[in-house]
């Protein structure tokens, strides 16, 4: 399965008539240049799951020390993954292996 896929099926575990309509999943590109993803975990069965931040090459606040850096990290029941502008799988492919380490299947209610 591409990662792409693996998003998808993780996304449409969630969605339960209810869930989607206040959270989700947000990909916007970003001006340093790179990438920013939101994946609201409020309601799922990972809200209350910690996660190990990931960073590479940038400083305690997140910001950027060189031209290749990722900062994954939750921050108010928010997974929050950024990147340079060449590392985009990258992050979707860090919080699809925790999410599917952590997730139970089958999601109970459609949300896990």
């Amino acid at each position: 399965m591409t990662t792409l896929q693996r998003l998808q099926a993780w996304y449409t575990g969630q969605c339960d008539g209810l869930w989607e309509h206040s959270y989700g999943i947000k990909m916007e590109s970003c001006d340093n240049p790179g990438w920013w993803v939101h994946i609201n975990l409020m309601g799922t069965s990972l809200q209350s799951v910690p996660f190990e931040r990931a960073a590479e090459n940038v400083d305690d606040a997140g910001f950027q020390k060189g031209p290749r850096w990722l900062d994954c990290k939750i921050t108010d029941g928010v997974w929050h993954g950024a990147v340079d502008e060449t590392k985009l799988e990258t992050i979707l492919t860090v919080f699809l292996s925790w999410a599917e380490a952590h997730q139970r299947y089958p999601a109970s209610g459609g949300n896990g």
